[in-house]
């Protein structure tokens, strides 16, 4: 059983994932759909809808002590083949029922449903006793959760729960991986090419740290069922001339953590990785420029998380799952990848995810959502505000 709403909501609703999938918003440029958002919310009788420092936007319905935040991103990544997508990327093209192109399922559409579920919500008088804020925030491809802790600073916000509404299917998101994103650098001696044992090549040098990563990624253990990873992403080195013994070397290390695995052991493993060689290792600290102007630094290293199938907010959305679907949830999703989720988990905030599209089409060409998942979504989210 799918959800239903009225004819002209359904339309608007339609309209704003549409006209957002349209505007190329790659991370850094967001500013267009942030407007779009933004102008939505106010028609839609948000309350005090601000644009922040690094310009998310967020808006807030309701004044009860009980607060809940929604999210969703508006940044996509690039599209470089444009011209091998079935529809154009950017013009929101509906075909039999099919909403097409980039940023559809990650996750524009969501941000669609959120926007509007939350405010059917308020009209229904559901937001009774419950301050409910709706966010549409920035630079998350690249930044994950960097995003949620400016807007939650700028607007000194600590909420009492957070749904991230990355694409689940439609399904209950219990909790995602964590990741460290790691460079490893050797030193070499740089000699000319036709006399190498004058100098230290750092490939060399490099050779068994790469081999560690290959061993230690083959004897991680498996923690009720989920299991990590490590692999070697990336590596280059530098020598004076190709004529030259390279005087170093790089490579990047992409580690994913499940429950139970903490970033103490994700330092400890690096720590083992370069023991004993002319190695350091860092972590990739990134550093953007929003579309506003602000620079910020990123750090990529979050733990794992997970919530419990008997925590009051997981059962608030199985009600709102039981309430639109007309049935118990079959099956919990736990996602691969990291989402802004990693900021208000680190503040012990409970969090869960729920959203449209299949996020196994997430970075694709041919990205796509069947309009009927974006108006369930949208019906969830409502009923989620209620039961919450």
């Amino acid at each position: 059983m799918s959800f239903s709403m009225p004819i002209t909501q359904r339309a608007q609703l339609i309209d704003l994932a549409r006209g957002l999938v349209a505007i190329k918003s790659y991370s850094g440029q967001e500013e267009p759909a942030i407007r779009l958002a933004e102008r939505t919310m106010k028609e839609l009788g948000y309350q005090d809808v601000l644009v922040d420092s690094v310009g998310n936007v967020s808006g807030r319905l309701g004044t009860g002590e009980r607060t809940v935040l929604l999210d969703a991103h508006l940044d996509t990544v690039s599209v470089e083949d444009a011209d091998q997508w079935t529809y154009p990327p950017f013009e929101g093209r509906i075909v039999d029922g099919v909403l097409h192109g980039r940023g559809s399922v990650d996750m524009k559409s969501a941000a669609a449903s959120a926007i509007y579920g939350a405010a059917m919500a308020h009209q229904k008088g559901w937001t009774e006793g419950k301050t409910v804020y709706v966010s549409c925030t920035v630079f998350e491809e690249d930044c994950d959760g960097e995003n949620l802790r400016h807007l939650f600073a700028d607007r000194s916000l600590h909420p009492d729960a957070v749904v991230i509404c990355e694409p689940s299917n439609n399904q209950i998101a219990l909790g995602h991986k964590g990741k460290a994103q790691v460079i490893i650098t050797t030193e070499g001696v740089s000699a000319h090419g036709a006399d190498p044992d004058r100098g230290v090549n750092a490939v060399y040098e490099m050779a068994e740290i790469i081999q560690r990563v290959a061993r230690t990624h083959a004897e991680i253990e498996s923690i009720d069922g989920l299991r990590g990873s490590m692999v070697l992403s990336d590596i280059s080195s530098r020598a004076a001339s190709l004529n030259a013994v390279p005087s170093s070397c790089r490579i990047y290390v992409d580690r994913r953590t499940v429950p139970g695995e903490s970033e103490e052991r994700i330092r400890s493993e690096m720590d083992a990785l370069v023991f004993g060689k002319k190695a350091t290792w860092e972590l990739d600290r990134m550093q953007r420029t929003a579309w506003t102007g602000k620079v910020f630094e990123y750090e990529p290293l979050h733990e794992a998380w997970k919530i419990g199938q008997d925590h009051p907010l997981t059962q608030a959305c199985q009600q709102a799952y039981r309430t639109i679907f007309s049935r118990e949830p079959e099956d919990y999703v736990f996602w691969d990848f990291s989402t802004n989720a990693v900021t208000p988990v680190r503040m012990k905030v409970p969090t869960i995810g729920f959203g449209p599209g299949d996020y196994r089409l997430a970075h694709m060409r041919d990205e796509c959502i069947p309009i009927q998942a974006i108006v369930d979504a949208c019906g969830f989210y409502a009923q989620f505000v209620r039961a919450w």
